[in-house]
This record gives structure tokens, sequence and C-alpha cells, in this order.
């Protein structure tokens, strides 16, 4: 494997990209991604990749979406142009996501235009977690490989409820959120229950109705994502009002800011459960603790299972007796 792979890294999130090569057990390959003197971005391999595969990891999205994709693309365009036999881009997080679809007149489908742009670039195929909508991978005419961060974040959940399907329960914080909970309910052996919601504004939401039985039991919130933590607490709020014994929530992304880290100290959640899909700076949230949990060695399997040609989703099979 170690004459045939290689994993670079750019400049968005090198840490998770060298746990990534360590699982996979070879050194991260060395890159040069740096800025000419009039800001422009130039990438290039201090290392052969001709005949290689070669993986990309590279978040695009954050505090600098717009340079993180651009890095990507050059990255990607010099190892085709470098005669890399495969380009996959490892995307943990992926911007521009939430634009998927055209939700009122004259705006974009970022998302496509993303898609376009990466298959332009020469990534021949794309490693994703938790897309912000599964029907993203129609977008692109290369395989994509959806990953979910549910395996790792069930663990720490299983291990901090009281045991028993009547004792726990998870809730989507909106309708969107349903199929993503359930997911979750069913490692988790727990019942379900759906919060809805009317969102006021881009940074308002409305919880108005919650429907399922919380009372007494602990709750766990799910999503896909957290930037303003508007639709989780306004969701918290309802548990709480109806007699949730705990309540915690669990986001594959975090992109808090800082109206989002308001609300969380404000609100009655507990733990606040996330990956490294993206760099996470310290944050005080008051009482809410903060647990940041690794996605680096289902990142590494999943890249072993694609370049030898095995499945990649049996990463996410749920076996008999187990929640993981």
């Amino acid at each position: 494997m170690d004459r045939r792979i290689k994993i670079f890294s750019g400049n968005a999130h090198r840490a998770l990209a060298e746990k990534i090569a360590e699982r996979v057990g070879i050194p991260l390959s060395v890159a040069t991604v740096g800025r000419h003197p009039d800001g422009e971005i130039y990438a290039m391999f201090e290392e052969t990749v001709r005949g290689r595969d070669v993986f990309i990891v590279q978040p695009t999205g954050g505090g600098n979406p717009n340079e993180n994709l651009m890095e990507l693309l050059v990255m990607a365009d010099a190892a085709k142009r470098a005669s890399a036999r495969e380009v996959a881009a490892v995307i943990p997080y992926m911007g521009y996501a939430r634009q998927d679809r055209k939700d009122r007149s004259r705006v974009p489908i970022s998302a496509k235009l993303v898609a376009n742009l990466l298959t332009a670039a020469g990534v021949g195929r794309v490693v994703a977690m938790d897309l912000h909508s599964p029907q993203i991978q129609g977008f692109f005419d290369i395989p994509v490989d959806h990953l979910y961060a549910s395996p790792v974040i069930v663990g720490h959940l299983d291990a901090a409820l009281e045991a028993g399907a009547e004792h726990r329960v998870v809730v989507a914080p909106d309708p969107g959120s349903l199929k993503t909970a359930y997911a979750y309910s069913k490692r988790l052996g727990a019942g379900l229950a759906l919060a809805g919601k009317q969102r006021t504004s881009d940074t308002e939401v409305e919880a108005l109705e919650l429907v399922g039985d919380v009372k007494g039991k602990d709750c766990v919130l799910t999503d896909d994502m957290t930037s303003t933590a508007g639709t989780l607490c306004a969701a918290a709020g309802l548990l709480a009002k109806a007699g949730a014994k705990s309540i915690r929530a669990a986001v594959s992304h975090c992109l808090l800011n800082e109206m989002g880290e308001k609300r969380l100290r404000e609100s009655p959640i507990e733990e606040l459960v996330t990956t490294d899909s993206l760099p996470q700076p310290e944050r005080d949230l008051g009482k809410v603790r903060f647990t940041v949990l690794s996605i680096a060695g289902l990142l590494g399997d999943a890249i072993q299972r694609i370049y030898g040609n095995e499945s990649v989703s049996k990463l996410f099979e749920i076996r008999p007796g187990r929640t993981t």
C-alpha cells in the first residue's frame, strides 16, 4: 500500500490528515500549499505521484470556505497534471452544501457548482461525511462515498445514557433531520421523537410542537451540523418543558459562531457532542460540556477499503447484539 497510495493535506485541517495517514499505516505525504505575493494560491507536491492513487484531505467549510475550496481545486489539478492514477478528494465537511436547491427565485445551486468544479479540476472520487442533503451525491458524475459519523458518536452516547430503550429517546429537532434521528435511535436502541419548527429568519427558529414521549427520559437531539444553534436550542426548550430527564445534542459538524455559543450557554442542553471534521477551538459553553470525537479512524478505514476495492458500506452495518 505504501508504494501505491499517497495521502496529502491542504492547510484546512492538517491535524486530521495526519491522524488519517497514521490509521492507514503510511506517513502523510509532503506538499507545499502557499500563496503568491498577490494572494493567489499555488500548490506543489514534493514527491512523485505518477501512477499513484492520491487522496487529498481538505474540509471546504469553516472559517475560510473559499480559501479551503480553492486549495483543494489547485491541489487536484496539480496531482492530475503530475500523472496521478486517480485523485480522490476526502472532504470531511463540504462547504456550500446547504445551497442544494432553488428555494426562491434568482439564487444559485451552489452545491452543484462545487461538484462541477471538483470534477473539472480532475477529482475522480469524493469521500464525504454527513452531507447536508444526501441527494448532493447525485450532483456528481463521479463516485461518491458518503460516510456517517454516527458509529463514532453512538459509542460515546451509549456509555453516557441510562441503559434500556424505555430510558432513552432520540429527538429530531426538525422534520429534515428525522432520517438521521431514526438511524441513531436504531443504533442506540432508543425511542424516537420529533420537534416541529418554523424558521422566522436565517438565525431565528421557533419550535412549535413535540411529537413523542420524553418525560423522565435521557434525550439526544441529532443534526448534521449547527452554527447558530437556533434549531437545537429551540427544540431543547420544548424537551425541558415536556419533562426530559437530561438533554444532549449530537452534531456531525460544529461551526458554532458567537450567537450559537451564547444560545447554548443559556439552553438546557447538558452536552454537545461533535467530531473533528473541522478544527475545533477551545469553546466556553458554560455548563454545557463540549465533547469532540475523532473521525480519523473511520476515514482511514474507508480509504483502505476504497483502495482495496472492498465494501465501504460494511463500516456502517449494525451488528446483532451491538450498538455500533
